[in-house]
């Protein structure tokens, strides 16, 4: 089943926005549809949380990186100050999705 999305607003889709189009497309009650989107999101916080890479079919991957600390400095002051040690999340598109935003759907099926 193909689904159509139309964000209503024009740069971002929200939670709730998601919530409202499965309530529409897929006739459930728009509670069981916030529930449901709730639950893929604390997913796949958990899954980060816990160290774990996520990879969603036809859609793209989600890498962890550990940055070591190091010195930078304060652009306003000029002052040099530690960056300190952090985890940070990056994410790589699948070749489906790039197909789709370089507007080539002709080697994608959706």
């Amino acid at each position: 089943m193909a689904v159509k999305v139309k964000p209503t607003s024009k740069h971002t889709l929200t939670k709730k926005e998601i919530s409202s189009l499965i309530h529409k497309q897929m006739g459930l009650p728009i509670a069981e549809s916030a529930a449901m989107v709730e639950l893929v999101f604390e997913t796949m916080k958990a899954c980060l949380a816990e160290g774990k890479e996520l990879k969603i079919s036809r859609f793209g991957n989600f890498h962890l990186h550990d940055k070591d600390s190091r010195r930078g400095r304060n652009p306003q002051t000029g002052e040099a100050i530690e960056i300190v040690k952090r985890r940070v999340v990056s994410f790589s598109a699948s070749q489906v999705l790039r197909d789709i935003l370089l507007g080539d759907e002709s080697k994608t099926k959706i």
